[in-house]
Formats: C-alpha cells, structure tokens, sequence
C-alpha cells in the first residue's frame, strides 16, 4: 500500500540524486556516529603520545643512572692499587716453592674477599685476578665453567684492553654461579703505574640487580614489560626472569632505538617505547598493551555503541523502504552486465524508469548495439593487423651483417684461406637456414644460443682481435625454449656503438634461471659490454620507449624495441627487456622471460594466436 503511494506520487521517478538526498536526511545518526568514533579515537591517540613521549624520556634516565652504576662498578678495579701486598705479588715471579704460591694465594684472595665481596658490594659475586700463570679467585657462590686454560683470555697472559674496562655477557663466557643468577663481568687490565708493565687481568662478576632497581621506578604498571639487551638482541635483565640470556629476534625489525612506536603482537596492539645508552649502546625496552592505556575510554566507547545500536534498529526500516526503490534496478543492470561481461550480448534490458538508473540502463543498451556492430565490422580486422604486425616484428633483421659476412668471405678467398672461408660459408648457411625457418615462434634455448655463437664467430672473422665474446649458459643440458631472434638484435646493437668508441669490445652473455623468494621463477639472459655506455638523458628516454605501446614504430633502436615488444606481446608486463648502463662504463641488456618447457610450448602459442597474449590460465 505504501509503494502504491508512492508510485502514484511520482516518487519511483524521482533523480537518484534526490532518492539519495531523501536517505541521507534519515540517516542522521551517521555524523553521530562519526563524531562519537572521532573523538574516542583522539583519546586514545592522545594518550597513546602522551605515554609515547613520556616513557622514552624517563628510560634515557633510566640508561645514565645505569652508565653511571657501572662507571662506579668499574671504578672497583682500582682498589687494588691500595694494596702494596697484593702488587707486591703480582710483580713477583711465578717460579716459586708451593709454600710460597700458597701465601701469596691467601694474600690475594683475602684482599679479594675484602675488598669486592664485603656487604658494601652486594651486587658483586666473584673476583677472578689473572697474574703470570697464576689465578686467585673468591666468590660469594659456587661456580662452573671458566676453565681460564680454554677461555676467552688464555691462562696468565697480559691482555691489552687499553685504560677501559670491558664488559662481557654470560653468553660469550662458560660462567654459571649457583641458583643461575643474571650477571655481567668487568674486566681490566691491571698494569704496573712504575713501569707501564702489564700485572694481570681484574675480571669482576656482577649481579644486575642494579639494573633491575633502576628500571623498577620507570613505570610501576604491572601489564607493563621491560627488559634491557646489547645491539645483538642478547637480553641483559628482563622482568621475566626465563627470558634472561636469550636473544630477542625482533630487535631487525624496530624502527627506532630512541622513541616510541606501535606494533601488533599476538593479535594485541602494543605501544614499545625504546632508548639506546651512549656508552655502553645498550638499548632499553618498555612494553605495554594498548588496551591498558585506553581501559577508561573503551567505557566511552561501549556507551556510545548502545547508542548507535538503538539508531539503527529505529532508521534501519526506514532505510529498506528508501533503498529498494534505487537497489532494485541496480540490482537488474548489474545482472545484465554480468552477462555481457561472459560474452552475451544478445540481452534484453527492462529498465524503464526516467531517473539516472534508467538514463544509465538506456546508455549501456546503446552502448551493446554499437559494440556488437564494431565487432562484426573490426574484429577480423584487428586479429589480421595484429598477425601482420608480429611477421613484421619478426622479419626485420639487419641486411648489413649478411653483406658484412660476404664480404669477409671474399677477402679471406682472395688471400688463400681455404679452411676459414670453408667454415665461415658453413656457419653463415646455418644462420639462413635457422632465420628463414618461420615455422616456430618458440625454440630451444640451446639453438638460440648456438645461433648468437655463430653470429659472433663470424664477427670475430671480420674484426679479429678487436672483438672478445665469452657466453655461459646454465641451462645448456635443461630442455626450456624461449622466442627465436631475442639475442642477435641486442648483439648487434652492441657491436654497432661498441665499436665506434672501443679499441677491444669485450661481449659477456650469461643466461640462467632465476627462483625469487616470493617463488616467482624465470628466465634471464644477461648480454654486457665494455662500450661506450649510454647518456643518462637517453637511457631514460629509451626506457620510456620501451615502456610504451607505440612498439611497431621503425626508427633508430628498432632491435631493441622489437624484442621487447615480442616478449611482452607473448608474455605479458611482467617479462621483457630492461637497460642498466653508465656513460663509459659499458651496458647491459636484460632479458626476462618465462619458464617453458616442452609441454608447455603448445599452449604458449596457442594462447598468443588465439588473440590475447595477456590471458590468464
């Protein structure tokens, strides 16, 4: 009864454009709803920058309180020049009774236990001091590993790591301390200050709890995670204290190392806050979900999609009514041109209304009409034009290099040689025959090979030691075809402008099959030369021919414009020919096509006669 209405009051005729004016003013909840998701967003983005310019900033001070914890960790090793008893020993010589190693032993380790392991150091493990083949160690626990006979310092050398002390992680020393606590080891060369003579190595083992304290007071949110890793991924101190002395893969793939960035982990978004120290490069991490950041405005965001829920129920009715009277006639249009896209162009359309859907139906009406008389008029046409424009592609081959040959030939008559004119007449018909054979599009790539060999063999006959060719084949024993004549017009274009500038011409082609990491396979013949190189101002202009459609056009650089037209033509925009060169520095000619094998020679020709060389499988 309503459609009725609305039919006699001419509304099914209204313009689109009013039908769509009419829904818009009915469905008002929509700016709602935007306005609602706007700034809901802009709250979380808000809090997202505030967190992701305030943690970076307290983890920079979190990397110079822990530079300066280890400044007075290192600052440790110099205590042991406040011992005269201790240098004493260690400038004395090895080659003692046992007595006397045994008290020069107690002397060291109890300065040692003193010294580094009293309650003021609590962080400190072990003290392991490397003194002329002799080793006094004290450790608050046991200990395994760090046999100094196999280690990374050889057993009582001097090892000359400047006035710094160096840091090392467990991961690069067999050291494991009882209960498997975190550590790290500083080690400092102690040298005699009388005579610049090296004493020994001061090795210090130190548990990071400091770094834990340190980091504690960055952010006390418990969804949080920190943890502190070297430029390799190799983790320091984590607040998991499994994940300690593993590697943290993803480390390549941050973006920054002093900033904030989102991320997506386990189907959460995270927000990874990062700072690199200056000393020591040791990168700082903070991780938290989004979701705990944002717990207060998703209330906000529930309140306001009951809200637009209950718009919906009310304007969705509404919505139907209006829609139906511009989706039904879409709906018939868009089913008829499903037809005509499958090849039926003998369908009727029965749109009549005068709106813009009716418009439209009546354009695409006359718009079948006249294609089906294009068709009957052009098509022929167009598969006739397109076969000759290929024979044409196909056939152009420089004349000059045939007069060239005969040429050499009768010179080398004239002067007696027999057995050159006798080879170069035999490789010369060879070539005719395997020009003049138009009979298959495709070819093995070994006779297209064998072919451009002897083309360059009897270029080598006429300018001798001017020319130099090497030609590596990979897929010489693999049974792949490619189109006949794609590399003779790009040797002679190399020969024709390497000569005019070259004393010697060094020619170089290569062929092989490439395998992708995205598992696209294909071919690749590589031709370079030693030539004079191409102007950075033509090359682009002749990369821009060949990206062209206008192929068939003969001027100067046809040769390569018409093995890159066969190919594409053939195989489509993925494959073709490519230019690398620089001016003095010689070119090279890239050629790229499919892989095709035996059985798939066939088809290949199949599809390029049947008309469109771009159809899929």
């Amino acid at each position: 009864m309503i459609f009725k209405k609305w039919e006699t009051k001419g509304i099914i005729n209204l313009p689109l454009k009013t039908k769509l004016l009419i829904t818009y003013v009915l469905l008002t909840f929509i700016p709602m709803a935007f306005l609602g998701l706007a700034i809901y967003y802009q709250n979380i983005k808000s809090i997202e920058e505030e967190v992701g310019e305030y943690i970076p900033r307290l983890l920079k001070q979190a990397n110079q309180n822990i530079e300066n914890e280890i400044s007075d960790l290192e600052n440790l090793s110099n205590l042991i020049y406040n011992s005269s008893d201790v240098l004493k020993v260690l400038r004395g010589s090895p080659y003692q009774e046992k007595s006397a190693l045994l008290e020069d032993k107690f002397t060291v380790e109890n300065f040692l236990s003193n010294t580094y392991l009293d309650g003021t150091n609590s962080d400190i493990l072990g003290a392991f001091l490397l003194s002329n083949n002799r080793t006094f160690i004290s450790t608050k626990l046991n200990y395994e590993g760090f046999n100094f006979e196999n280690e990374f310092l050889p057993y009582g050398e001097p090892h000359d790591f400047d006035a710094n002390v160096k840091i090392l992680l467990p991961h690069q020393v067999d050291l494991t301390f009882q209960g498997n606590p975190p550590y790290i080891l500083l080690v400092k060369n102690i040298k005699d200050l009388d005579n610049r003579n090296n004493l020994g190595t001061l090795i210090l083992a130190v548990q990071v709890n400091f770094i834990k304290e340190v980091l504690k007071d960055v952010d006390e949110e418990e969804n949080a995670t920190m943890w502190m890793m070297d430029q390799q991924g190799q983790i320091i101190f984590h607040t998991d204290q499994a994940k300690i002395g593993k590697v943290y893969t993803e480390l390549n793939h941050f973006p920054l190392l002093n900033g904030s960035f989102r991320t997506t982990t386990a189907n959460d978004r995270t927000l990874i806050s990062v700072n690199q120290s200056h000393k020591n490069k040791w990168i700082v991490v903070h991780s938290i979900p989004l979701k705990y950041l944002t717990e207060g405005t998703d209330v906000v965001r529930n309140v306001s999609i009951i809200i637009f829920l209950v718009l919906v129920a009310i304007t969705t009715v509404i919505s139907i009514i209006l829609a139906w009277t511009v989706t039904k006639p879409l709906h018939v249009l868009a089913g008829v041109m499903k037809d005509v896209e499958k090849g039926n162009l003998d369908v009727e359309i029965p749109i009549k209304s005068k709106d813009e859907v009716g418009i439209l139906a009546s354009s695409f009406r006359s718009m079948i009409h006249r294609i089906r008389e294009l068709i009957k008029k052009n098509y022929q046409i167009k598969l006739n034009q397109k076969e000759a424009e290929l024979y044409a592609l196909q056939s152009q081959i420089n004349p000059h290099f045939i007069y060239n040959t005969l040429e050499t030939i009768g010179a080398s008559v004239e002067e007696g040689e027999q057995e050159i004119v006798v080879e170069m007449v035999a490789i010369l018909g060879k070539m005719l025959r395997y020009s003049l054979s138009n009979k298959e599009n495709l070819v093995p790539i070994r006779n297209e090979v064998e072919h451009i060999q002897h083309y360059l063999t009897l270029q080598k006959y006429r300018f001798e030691e001017r020319i130099q060719f090497e030609i590596d084949n990979e897929l010489e024993n693999k049974d792949y075809y490619t189109p006949k004549f794609i590399l003779q017009p790009i040797v002679e274009n190399a020969i024709k402008y390497g000569m005019q500038s070259r004393r010697m011409l060094q020619l170089s082609i290569f062929i092989k099959k490439v395998l992708e990491q995205s598992g696209k396979e294909y071919i690749e013949f590589n031709i370079s030369d030693n030539g004079p190189g191409i102007e950075k101002n033509e090359l682009e202009y002749l990369v821009q021919r060949l990206q062209s459609e206008s192929w068939i056009k003969r001027d100067s650089g046809f040769g390569i414009t018409n093995v890159h037209s066969r190919i594409v033509m053939m195989f489509g925009n993925d494959f073709g020919l490519t230019i690398e060169s620089r001016k003095e520095e010689g070119t090279a000619m890239i050629i790229t096509i499919p892989i095709i094998r035996k059985e798939d020679v066939e088809r290949f020709i199949t599809k390029y006669e049947g008309g469109d060389p771009y159809d899929e499988d």
